[in-house]
């Protein structure tokens, strides 16, 4: 569908409208996919990174999706919306779920408590209990003791 409309200035101009059967059909260049995977695999080598610097303590916070768009070199809206649109996950999923891991892997390893596992990962003890709650479904504790049961 073209319409024609008058700009401000009084000029005409061309617009085309496509039906969203018409925008699922056209292909985007493989160059720009393999950007989109490029920033993702990027941004996930980040995080790991990131997380290496954590836990051994040569960083003592935590990044924001504002941090690892800089090392990227792009706008973090543009990383967001980069990552959202080629995984169908916001970036964060992706840093949660790496931390999660992390964070099982320290609980699994009895030398440290969940106070220790806690401070490595930047996290005060309540809200690391109430973040590793929320996304494991019982407590820090009781996923150690379940597991040393086997």
């Amino acid at each position: 569908m073209i319409n024609v409309s008058t700009t401000p200035a009084g000029t005409n101009c061309l617009l085309l409208g496509i039906s969203p059967e018409e925008a699922a059909q056209i292909k985007l260049p493989t160059r720009y996919i393999g950007r989109k995977e490029e920033i993702y695999q990027d941004y996930l080598r980040l995080i790991d990174e990131h997380l290496a610097d954590i836990i051994a303590g040569r960083v003592d916070e935590m990044f924001e999706l504002k941090q690892f768009a800089e090392a990227l070199f792009i706008h973090p809206t543009h990383l967001s919306n980069v990552i959202k649109e080629h995984t169908g996950y916001h970036p964060c999923y992706f840093y949660e779920q790496k931390l999660l891991k992390m964070a099982k892997e320290l609980l699994l390893d009895n030398k440290h408590s969940v106070a220790d596992v806690a401070a490595i990962l930047t996290y005060d003890p309540s809200n690391f209990t109430k973040w590793f709650k929320s996304f494991e479904g019982i407590t820090p504790s009781k996923f150690r003791r379940l597991h040393e049961q086997r």
